[in-house]
């Protein structure tokens, strides 16, 4: 046989040109069935890393399944492109972010090429444009005069080091999501999205998506909308100004000995005492973490204020604390310590007296000997008229009782707070908002838009926004009354850019539109997200949001943006995620180099399930090049025998080429269901792999015959299209080799008849206490029975058997017998 080796090198550059030159992977608007595929969002960073090439790796193998069964598949790409790295990259090397920026993504875009990915490059989009960036200036205005965007002064999560505001989203563990830096708090007016507005609707969406989103990504939005439904109840301070508070447990509302506000509560600005003044602006500068961790120790001082609680009359004192935010509720909560672990904890440490509202019937709980909080279920007491109820049954008559008397009502309350989208960088998005002092806030006109941002500008080595320092870009007349007036200097949130851009996707040139109805009509929802779990409650979340605020515009047909989501794993290596700081990257490129993207790719989709972790093994990408090689030695050693117009006619086979024949049809079958009804690539690959190795087992002899040729022209014809997705530059090229003159990614994708997927015979194994002690060949159709006796009378069984007690036997179907024996 043929032992020459794939040079991938230069065959992988030859179909890298032909594709790019016949436009192969164009999406058009026609007859067949839709497919719209897509990845997230790269950033153009200047280098693929193993991350990007195992997400589009998964999404390039689905889109060239698809376009084989007869789908019109849209598969774009396009470039995140704004952001702090671009711009601290300027910075540091004194590059400007547009000039980063654009070399970054010509060079990006030649190695999505190299990887043989099968994108419609005429589609191809980037964040930075103004082309871009006029429609999100669009929409914010179109936000703001729905009451969907708005500016207020508040508390915001501030990143020293970045300079820059975050998103509630953007702090992990107290931390900046991109630089890791701790978060403080700072006072600033900003730009939000309302996105509380849509929060029923984010939430009811899930129930919608439920059948094609992973269970873990609607369970985590879930957790951070946070909806609960409680009782708003007016409380009082002492000089008569009402003072309410949000709580889910109204059945222990009887129980209240204190209360606590947030150290940013507007109340404290009232009260003039120094020491209670200065431990509040230590509390403001605690991480949002430290202060809601269950673990670490709550602190508080008490402000000298006493609150009246209106269903029983109790004066009690109001401290503030720490583990209290502003922007949950009203910023104040009511302490029941007899019935919550932290308050109990709280209560004990300021010595502050306890009640107990909720008994154990079994067991009367006495305060004296309390040792923590008693949060089971159980009787009320000590709670007026709803003393001897169960507390959760007594929980709606008391919030009926409140809103009887006027002293409280039912609301529902939310976790999630809006989309600060304000950020104090240059290379972002500019709001199109411009400040006149006599007409106030105005925004820019639609025909003035884009507000285009200068792309020649000097940071000296600072991290502030060069726009604060402009004046030719902050100096401004007013659109009203043409008065001298400043534009905002604040530019948008990179997550904005990366909140629609699936729809622009359906119409990337419209310059007169945001989305074109028709075109979006057509081609969304996606069918089809590929992205990482990551993005659950940021990406995610966000990108709902601004589809269903579409969807009310008329832009989009859909309420949600994604209709199936896969969130792959991670790649790893040394048992740790792939990471430049602790040095354990694989460069894509030099990979590709010494394998060819076609083994590369091979390993990515093999090494793992797409929803799994993959740990990098270079043995194991070692193990997919040979692999590749045999598949090229296999044809070209036998390309002479291959026809396109073979049939088997008048022709028998012999059981070899039998079995190499119902070997093939079986395979196509599995790797079938499993890329479109499973996406588990690692089994298909398995499934190809043991197809090999049949080809590989059955005689040159048989291959030679006449029945042979015919098998062979009928395997080659379906295996080379069943492995074009996984690795299409080397077959492309054995498919040129047979003499085919057609591009195969445009080739139907094989069928299977059933019929040859069901085995006469299949390969049982007999056990002996759980060992394998022999094989044979039975009949598919054999029953229990003669199976049993089938085993019983095998000749290593026997021997091995004879003398012992056989204490039962344990008999699977097609897969094996298992003989218990003692003795």
């Amino acid at each position: 046989m043929n032992e020459m080796e794939y040079k991938f090198t230069d065959i992988e550059a030859k179909w890298q040109k032909i594709w790019d030159e016949k436009k192969s992977f164009k999406a058009e608007k026609d007859n067949r069935p839709k497919y719209y595929l897509l990845e997230m969002f790269p950033y153009p960073s200047g280098k693929l890393h193993m991350g990007h090439v195992r997400n589009y790796s998964i999404g390039d193998l689905a889109a060239r399944f698809y376009r084989m069964n007869g789908y019109n598949v849209l598969h774009p790409i396009g470039w995140d492109s704004f952001g702090l790295p671009a711009e601290n990259a300027a910075i540091k090397n004194n590059i400007p972010p547009f000039e980063w920026t654009r070399d970054n993504i010509a060079h990006m875009k030649i190695q999505c090429k190299q990887m043989g990915w099968s994108y419609d490059w005429d589609r191809e989009i980037a964040t930075y444009t103004k082309e871009y960036y006029k429609w999100n200036q669009w929409f914010f205005i179109k936000m703001l005069e729905k009451g969907l965007a708005y500016k207020k002064e508040s508390f915001v999560n501030w990143c020293p080091d970045c300079n820059t505001v975050l998103a509630n989203e953007q702090v992990e563990d107290g931390k900046c999501w991109r630089c890791k830096s701790d978060v403080d708090q700072k006072k600033l007016e900003q730009w939000f999205f309302k996105i509380t507005d849509k929060a029923e609707d984010l939430l009811q969406g899930h129930e919608t998506l439920k059948d094609g989103w992973p269970e873990r990504v609607i369970t985590m939005q879930k957790n951070w909308i946070g909806r609960s439904t409680g009782l708003m109840a007016n409380f009082k301070l002492e000089s008569g100004e009402d003072f309410p508070i949000f709580t889910t447990r109204p059945d222990t509302i009887f129980g209240v000995t204190f209360m606590v506000i947030a150290p940013e509560h507007p109340l404290l600005e009232k009260i003039n005492n120094p020491e209670l003044k200065a431990f509040v602006e230590k509390l403001k500068k605690e991480s949002v973490i430290d202060r809601t961790n269950e673990e670490k120790e709550k602190e508080g001082m008490d402000t000298g204020l006493k609150v009246i609680n209106p269903f029983n009359g109790d004066k009690i004192p109001l401290f503030v604390g720490n583990f209290v935010l502003m922007e949950y509720g009203t910023g104040a909560i009511m302490a029941v310590p007899t019935h919550d672990k932290r308050d109990f904890k709280f209560a004990k440490k300021f010595k502050i007296p306890m009640k107990v509202v909720i008994d154990n019937a079994e067991s009367p709980i006495k305060i004296e000997t309390m040792n923590e909080a008693y949060v089971e279920e159980g009787i009320l007491v000590n709670s007026g008229d709803f003393s001897g109820m169960k507390n959760k049954e007594a929980m709606a008559e008391i919030i009926k009782f409140a809103e009887k008397k006027n002293i409280g009502k039912e609301v529902v309350n939310f976790r999630l707070r809006d989309w600060g989208i304000s950020r104090q960088r240059y290379w972002g998005c500019p709001i199109p908002v411009i400040y006149c002092e006599d007409c106030g806030t105005v925004t820019v006109p639609e025909k003035d838009l884009p507000v285009e941002l200068p792309v020649k500008v000097d940071f000296q080595g600072s991290t502030i926004s060069p726009l604060t320092k402009m004046e030719s870009f902050y100096k401004a007349k007013c659109p009203k009354c043409g008065k001298d007036a400043r534009r905002e200097t604040d530019t948008m949130d990179t997550f904005v850019d990366s909140s629609w851009y699936y729809a622009r996707y359906s119409s990337p040139n419209a310059d007169n539109v945001m989305v074109d109805k028709e075109a979006a009509k057509y081609w969304t929802p996606v069918d089809q997200y590929i992205g990482g779990i990551e993005h659950a409650c940021m990406h995610l979340l966000y990108a709902r949001f601004f589809n269903m605020v579409m969807f009310d515009m008329g832009l989009v047909p859909t309420k949600e943006p994604f209709t199936k989501l896969l969130t792959q794993g991670m790649v790893c290596k040394d048992g740790a995620k792939m990471s430049k700081s602790i040095g354990n990257t694989v460069d894509p490129n030099e990979m590709c180099l010494k394998f060819g993207a076609d083994t590369v790719r091979l390993f990515i989709l093999f090494a793992a399930p797409p929803e799994k972790d993959l740990d990098w093994s270079e043995k194991g990408v070692e193990g997919c090049f040979r692999f590749v090689n045999r598949i090229w030695r296999f044809v070209t050693a036998h390309k002479d025998l291959y026809s396109a117009d073979y049939n088997y006619n008048n022709l028998t086979l012999n059981s070899s080429l039998k079995k190499v024949r119902c070997e093939l049809h079986k395979t196509i079958k599995f790797v079938t269901h499993d890329v479109r009804d499973r996406m588990q690539y690692n089994t298909a690959i398995a499934r190809m792999m043991e197809l090999i190795n049949t080809l590989y087992a059955c005689s040159e002899d048989d291959y030679r015959s006449e029945a042979g040729k015919t098998v062979i022209s009928e395997v080659f014809n379906s295996l080379l299209k069943i492995l074009n997705p996984f690795v299409p530059h080397i077959t492309e090229e054995l498919w040129q080799h047979l003499g085919n003159k057609e591009l195969l990614v445009n080739s139907n994708w094989p069928e299977y008849s059933e019929e040859l997927t069901h085995d006469d015979e299949v390969e049982v194994v007999f056990q002996l206490n759980g060992k394998i002690r022999s094989k044979a060949m039975v009949s598919a159709d054999i029953s229990k029975e003669d199976l049993e006796k089938k085993a019983l009378s095998d000749e290593k069984i026997l021997e091995m058997t004879e003398g012992k007690e056989i204490v039962k036997i344990i008999l699977v179907p097609k897969k094996l017998v298992n003989i218990v024996v003692k003795g």
